[in-house]
Order: structure tokens, then sequence, then C-alpha cells
């Protein structure tokens, strides 16, 4: 099955879990979506793996950052009319507090969307959502779909199953 059936699929049942598995980093940092009405909430288990600072322990800026620019790319496949990946052009993040070893919860808005280009605001938490441990801003660019001029979504570097 291609990237945009599964997509589709996805979409269609809210189920998420197993298009996340087949992430490389998603699989790798354990994060996972949870559909909440019209919304999506990403969460990051805590994990020893993903500890930057050991003596706090607190999670590796790195770690919040992809979970963070994952989140927001995850986000546009899952809730635009779109089947490939978009491309990062822009990354910005603010961190604002230590992430300890806890759950995470990143939610994206979609602050502007052009034809090509969509500017997505993350916000990352852990105990309260009114005290984010990082915001960030992110300009993805939208792939021609593989229907149009010829981008093929199921060769994305992004996406593909485990083992392949």
């Amino acid at each position: 099955m291609k990237l945009g059936e599964r997509l589709l699929k996805a979409r269609e049942n809210r189920e998420f879990a197993r298009l996340l598995h087949e992430i490389p980093y998603a699989r790798l940092i354990g994060m996972s979506c949870i559909p909440i009405g019209s919304s999506l909430l990403f969460t990051l288990p805590p994990n020893h793996d993903n500890v930057g600072n050991p003596s706090l322990p607190a999670l590796h800026g790195g770690v919040i950052a992809g979970f963070m620019e994952m989140s927001a790319s995850l986000h546009i496949l899952l809730t635009q009319n779109t089947t490939t990946v978009p491309k990062v052009v822009n990354f910005a993040i603010d961190y604002l507090r230590p992430g300890r070893l806890q759950e995470s919860y990143a939610e994206c808005q979609v602050i502007r969307q052009g034809k090509k280009i969509i500017n997505v605001s993350i916000t990352a938490w852990q105990d309260y959502r009114d005290k984010p441990i990082a915001t960030a801003r992110v300009h993805l660019l939208l792939r021609p779909d593989p229907t149009g001029s010829g981008a093929n979504a199921s060769t994305s570097p992004i996406l593909h199953p485990p083992g392949d």
C-alpha cells in the first residue's frame, strides 16, 4: 500500500499509530498522536534515551525540537488535503523551560496557508498547557501530489515501513 493510500485510511479511521510506526524518527523517540475532536495531540513518553542532561534529568534540546518539527509535518499530513510529505523550509524554536523526564505534549496550529507554503505554530508542554517548555514556528513547503506534477510520495525518505 502506498503512502497516499495509508494516509487516506489513517485519516478516515483517525488511527495514526501504524503510520507513526513507519516513521523512523517518530519510532525512535516513541512519539504518538491522539485525535481529540478535530485537533491532534502529539505525545512524547519519558525515555532515558532522550535525556540530554542526566543531572536534572532533562530532555535533550534536539529531541524536543525534533519532536516539535515532526509534529508539525505530521499535523499537515494528517489534516490537510495532501499525500506528500512537506519539506521544512525554516524552523525556529524558543526553549522556555527544561523538558523534564516525563510525558510531553505538542499541539500545532496552522497560522497561514498559501498555495505552496504553510506556516505552523507548535507549542510543547508537560504538566500544564499554559506553561510551555518550548514554542516553535515552521514554514513547510507543500510539494505537488503524485497525481499532479509527478512528485512520488511513496519514495519519501521520512516514511517507510520498518525493515525496508
